[in-house]
């Protein structure tokens, strides 16, 4: 007679959204589910507000010529629209909007106070490795893009990591000239916008 000895199911702790942790059998269904959502919350808008009221300089990493691509459009709105010095990187283009394009953040004239990026999620730990090798603080991840890793290694070695959100649309909205989602809303005030 032969006996069978199952062996316990390996246990993972998963921390939820508000904080309370369950144990559950790592291969289960809902285990997965619970691991894949987000749960790193990053700056608040007022926090927003505050990186890019302070900030002077921005490097754009993943910036393009293509007028089609989104870093062209926010460029160009960055270049029209702000006083910040804004810096393009992009190993394949000696120039973009009329500017010297740079091969690396670290070819960069100075140490941009913000690094707004236009790159793949699998390219955002490299990215962010580059950030921390220049000493920039802050590093904006484009909307659409997501490494939730990649954002609690940026803050554990003391960055401002910002990811999920379009910094053009954050600036606009932040000075009264787009609805929330990203569109002009047509509304002319008096109002000194804030820079």
């Amino acid at each position: 007679m032969s006996t069978v000895t199952e062996t316990p199911a390996a246990v993972e702790t998963v921390v939820l959204a508000n904080g309370l942790t369950c144990a559950l059998p790592a291969s289960s269904p809902l285990a997965k589910l619970l691991k894949s959502q987000r749960t790193w919350i990053g700056p608040s808008a007022k926090e927003r507000l505050g990186i890019l009221r302070r900030a002077k300089s921005i490097a754009i990493v993943g910036a393009s010529p293509n007028a089609t691509r989104s870093s062209y459009f926010v460029s160009t709105y960055l270049l029209q629209s702000s006083d910040y010095r804004v810096y393009f990187v992009n190993p394949m283009v000696d120039e973009i909007l009329g500017q010297k394009s740079y091969k690396s953040l670290a070819d960069l004239p100075e140490v941009p106070d913000i690094v707004d990026v236009f790159r793949k999620a699998s390219d955002i730990p490299a990215v962010i490795d580059e950030v921390l090798a220049i000493g920039a603080k802050t590093v904006w991840v484009q909307l659409g893009i997501w490494d939730q890793d990649a954002a609690i290694y940026g803050e554990a070695n003391g960055l401002t990591v910002v990811m999920d959100r379009c910094l053009k649309i954050e600036h606009a909205r932040f000075h009264g000239g787009l609805h929330l989602l990203g569109f002009d809303t047509g509304v002319i005030t008096a109002r000194k916008a804030v820079r």
